[in-house]
């Protein structure tokens, strides 16, 4: 959403983006004078009584928060909004364009039941209901995005919408990354994670040292360290569609090949992200003894995460669509920079995913544990699949977020405000 609103600025419109302040905007969005940040709290309804009761009084309490903020906001030609979450905002945001006269659109990105099923079963009551209005107050929206072309069959064939197909692309912040700033990042890692700093028996004068880095101080030329570890990156919202146990199982059956006598390098996983699961699998992270992996879980800021992104060797992405009808944004950023990923494999992936061209499908984690066993035996080396998938996502001339959206969004947008 926050890359929808700087497009609309770019072409001179004024934005007021509506959401929970949980974490930091983009700094873009900060400094954008025709971008304002309308950030409400997030209430909870009653903390006593039966647990429909207190889900159905939070509800109520939003329905009437949501309300009071789209009516009061200056007069705007469109409401857009993402979808999940789309409980109560679809029903609440048609409402009020339908009385301030605007045009309303619905960005799907999933279903909202689907996930809900995750935790309660397809055939729970609240579940059926949840779809039953996602479908009902779906389809009173005057335009749609959705994010794959099975999604948007789906919404024809299933609920009677039609929609534009607006993939998801990588902005044009998501690149590969210098090596000096590769350095500069893996420096202040450093400073608060472990994995990023140099071992501690390792010391070269005039050497400014990390794991994978090193910065001459007195010319400040930066170098590849020798023998460096290979850096892994997994971002998640820790959420019941990732399923995190399968990454760490293929962990476990790296650190057996290692040990074993293969040749390939000691591993750094970064999995980033915030999410209601994540405390569980800090714990069962802390409980693996690896002596060849480390393991950290840092939040970054908007900032960081694409340098992070540019400065891995691999993506692994965990995601599997509760409808099976959406792709992984994380594979997104990941292309953009292009780092080649291993991805868990679901009914259109194969959208974004080309198996043996810009990365990797797996189906468990004995599968997963191969792959990284295959990519890393060449390990540093670029001549290997690992190089070919990168040089593969170099060559693909793959398009950026603006250019989509100038050619997708812009026209409807246009057509109305003229």
């Amino acid at each position: 959403m926050q890359y929808h609103a700087l497009s609309l600025s770019r072409h001179g419109y004024n934005v007021t983006i509506i959401g929970f302040l949980g974490t930091k905007p983009h700094q873009d969005i900060l400094e954008d004078d025709r971008i304002d940040i309308l950030a409400i709290s997030e209430l909870k309804g009653l903390t006593v009584g039966p647990k429909i009761f207190r889900y159905a009084s939070k509800v109520i309490f939003q329905c009437f928060q949501l309300f009071y903020v789209l009516m009061k906001i200056e007069d705007q030609g469109y409401i857009l909004m993402q979808n999940p979450p789309g409980l109560p905002a679809i029903a609440v945001t048609w409402v009020a364009s339908r009385l301030r006269g605007n045009q309303f659109i619905i960005d799907w990105h999933n279903y909202g039941y689907t996930i809900m099923a995750l935790t309660h079963g397809e055939n729970n009551f609240i579940v059926k209901v949840a779809k039953w209005y996602e479908k009902l107050f779906g389809c009173l929206s005057d335009h749609n995005l959705c994010v794959t072309n099975a999604m948007r069959e789906d919404l024809r064939k299933n609920w009677n919408i039609k929609a534009t197909t607006l993939y998801d692309k990588p902005p044009s912040i998501f690149r590969e990354t210098p090596l000096k700033l590769q350095h500069e990042l893996f420096v202040r890692m450093g400073s608060t994670y472990l994995p990023f700093r140099p071992s501690p028996d390792v010391t070269k004068e005039y050497m400014e040292l990390t794991a994978f880095t090193e910065r001459n101080t007195q010319t400040g030329a930066v170098m590849r360290s020798d023998g460096r570890p290979a850096l892994l990156i997994s971002s998640t919202s820790w959420t019941e569609d990732e399923d995190f146990s399968i990454l760490l199982q293929a962990l476990e059956e790296y650190e057996k090949f290692v040990e074993a006598g293969r040749k390939l390098p000691s591993l750094v996983c970064v999995i980033t992200g915030k999410g209601p699961q994540k405390e569980y699998y800090k714990k069962l992270i802390d409980s693996k003894e690896f002596q060849h992996i480390k393991i950290c879980t840092p939040w970054l800021e908007a900032e960081d995460y694409p340098v992070l992104l540019g400065s891995a060797d691999l993506g692994v992405c965990l995601h599997k669509s509760s409808s099976g009808l959406d792709l992984p944004m994380k594979v997104v950023d990941m292309f953009g920079c292009c780092l080649p990923v291993c991805a868990i494999h679901f009914q259109c992936l194969h959208e974004l995913v080309k198996h043996e061209e810009n990365g990797l499908i797996f189906k468990d984690s004995n599968e997963l544990s191969q792959q990284l066993k295959l990519l890393f035996s060449d390990f540093p080396s670029d001549q290997g699949k690992l190089g070919i998938f990168r040089k593969n996502l170099r060559e693909s001339g793959q398009q950026r977020w603006d250019e989509n959206w100038d050619r997708k969004v812009l026209p409807l947008i246009k057509e109305h405000c003229d």
